[in-house]
């Protein structure tokens, strides 16, 4: 059974999530976000999580607030975010807790709580990703040779190594949410992936981006 097999529709999904905040953080469906949580709001969180559904939402923040709001402060959200069910938790000496999220399903906030609790509350909605529940949706669709040709170039422009046995044994759908997930590029661009209807629509994004990465080193920059 997979980590994430609980989830066979809309309705085993709860209406109302712990959502995490967190610029350029990639969460999608049955992949995988290690966090390293030290913020005591975030710390209850997660307390509070593994006392009930297990779920939290990643959400990041509106792109104009990234450099104008403390990390301290309540930023506002992007309406689409991912949620994740902790299958990893350990805690640490120093009192952190390092968790890691497998994707369910994106969601859409409907509205933000007015929460007692220090950590933020959204209402969600579930329905326009109701296929993020099918595993391998869309797998058959995937251009998985022009995305494995322009990895090998970039891999090769920037002298990094692969593992290609894993490569070659991966699904299309893990294969293509794992190299946007761990992919260099910024906020605007994990938001654009994540929000792309589907796994096809995600591949052809990321290998668009790739290949703008590619032409830049070609001129001289670099990816930010």
């Amino acid at each position: 059974m997979g980590l994430t097999d609980r989830y066979r529709s809309l309705e085993d999904l709860p209406s109302v999530i712990p959502v995490f905040p967190l610029a350029g953080a990639l969460l999608l469906p049955r992949g995988q976000l290690p966090l390293n949580i030290f913020e005591p709001r975030y710390l209850q969180m997660v307390d509070d999580a593994m006392r009930g559904e297990r779920i939290v939402g990643m959400v990041q923040p509106e792109p104009e607030s990234e450099d104008v709001i403390r990390p301290s402060d309540n930023p506002p959200l992007l309406k689409v975010g991912c949620a994740g069910r902790v299958t990893s938790y350990a805690e640490t000496p120093d009192g952190r807790l390092v968790i890691t999220l497998t994707g369910v399903s994106r969601f859409r906030i409907v509205r933000e709580l007015d929460a007692m609790t220090p950590y933020r509350q959204c209402e969600v909605a579930w329905d326009d990703y109701r296929d993020d529940l099918t595993p391998g949706e869309g797998e058959e669709a995937v251009s998985r040779e022009r995305l494995i040709e322009v990895l090998q170039q970039y891999l090769e422009a920037y002298e990094l190594q692969a593992d290609w046995r894993a490569i070659k044994a991966s699904s299309n759908e893990n294969l293509v949410n794992s190299l946007c997930t761990i992919s260099p590029y910024g906020p605007k661009e994990k938001q654009a992936l994540l929000e792309a209807k589907t796994l096809e629509d995600r591949n052809q994004m990321l290998i668009a981006l790739t290949e703008v990465a590619l032409q830049d080193t070609e001129s001289g920059n670099t990816v930010q």
